[in-house]
């Protein structure tokens, strides 16, 4: 039976992606020596939030998440970034591959607010591996499958995230609203001639403080 062994060794931002995706460069060791013809391998990504310390503007962004720092405790739990699927070609011994996941910078996605509240440090991420393994025997294959305990820690700097949704996304953010709330936006903002979404949503904050005052 074969034994595998994952590791997560870098990653970064693809730089010609049509959209925001990040590219884990991982390092996959079969240790008894047995020819590896193909591996179909599911590869699940958590964010282990626990895992990090936060500063007080941080902890501020993420109650939305975690409810107030005092329950962390209780609420601070892993959640789910991404579950991606590639194929991994023959090799005896150890190979290499990029495995990509795609991102969104929706901030009604956990994960996407998650990664949009931190200032710096790293993203603590576990990498979880299955899938199904084909194997060289004699003038046939078998078939074995991936392990579900194998799995691989990587801690992702937070300045690769920001770097690649700058790239794409420009000092900007995604807020998901409702039809009505856009039809009514759009209503405003051809009414006051105003050149953008930005500067709609601008001009209603600005006479909401007005009215506050």
């Amino acid at each position: 039976m074969a034994t595998f062994v994952f590791d997560c060794v870098d990653a970064g931002a693809e730089p010609y992606a049509a959209g925001p995706t990040l590219s884990f460069r991982i390092r996959i060791a079969e240790t008894t020596g047995t020819p590896v013809e193909a591996i179909a391998l599911r590869c699940q990504l958590r964010i282990e939030p626990q895992r990090r310390r936060y500063g007080t503007a941080e902890e501020e962004r993420l109650q939305d998440l975690f409810g107030v720092p005092q329950r962390w405790a209780d609420t601070l739990k892993p959640m789910q970034f991404a579950t991606v699927s590639t194929m991994v070609g023959r090799f005896t011994g150890s190979t290499e591959l990029a495995v990509p996941v795609p991102c969104t910078y929706d901030l009604e996605v956990g994960a996407a607010r998650y990664f949009h509240s931190l200032d710096d440090g790293d993203v603590p991420l576990l990498m979880l591996f299955s899938g199904t393994a084909f194997l060289k025997q004699g003038n046939g294959f078998l078939v074995e499958p991936v392990p579900w305990s194998a799995e691989s820690p990587y801690r992702l700097p937070v300045a690769v995230w920001r770097e690649m949704m700058d790239t794409h996304f420009p000092h900007a953010g995604w807020i998901r609203c409702d039809r009505d709330t856009i039809d009514a936006l759009g209503r405003y903002k051809s009414a006051h001639a105003l050149p953008t979404w930005d500067a709609t949503i601008r001009a209603l904050l600005g006479e909401v403080m007005a009215d506050e005052r």
